[in-house]
């Protein structure tokens, strides 16, 4: 835990403690003590260290928390948007992937562990078209 305090002090130090601090509502005295690890009384809340996550846009004592606990921190990438109707002409194919994977599972009356596999990979191309469409409705 010793590097998501370090990781949370240097954010608070990247980002510009008192311009930190005014949006944080707190002043930087305060701010600068409770981020910094050397200090004794450096005790952030919930509320202050998503806080610092929102405002300093630094991901870093995020990725260094979810390291701690086992796990890694993706960021997710955003498709781009193209046109409304190309978007949605795509996801009815798709969707009409997902809906032709199952009706052929079906087909026999038992779904494989590879006509999952197949179902689920479809499904996921359903959910990359949605996320495309989204995007495309923000542009339009």
């Amino acid at each position: 835990m010793e590097q998501v305090h370090r990781a949370i002090h240097e954010a608070v130090l990247d980002a510009g403690p008192k311009q930190l601090a005014h949006l944080m509502g707190m002043s930087h005295t305060a701010l600068l003590n409770r981020s910094n690890p050397n200090d004794d009384t450096h005790r952030l809340n919930l509320e202050q260290f998503l806080q610092i996550l929102v405002h300093s846009k630094n991901p870093e004592p995020l990725q260094q928390l979810a390291s701690a606990l086992g796990y890694e921190l993706v960021p997710r990438v955003r498709p781009e948007g193209v046109s409304l109707i190309q978007a949605l002409v795509h996801l009815a194919a798709e969707s009409g992937d997902v809906s032709r994977a199952v009706h052929d599972a079906l087909a026999d009356g038992h779904v494989s562990q590879i006509e999952k596999v197949g179902i689920q990979k479809e499904i996921g191309h359903v959910r990359q078209c949605l996320l495309v469409l989204e995007e495309s409705v923000k542009a339009a």
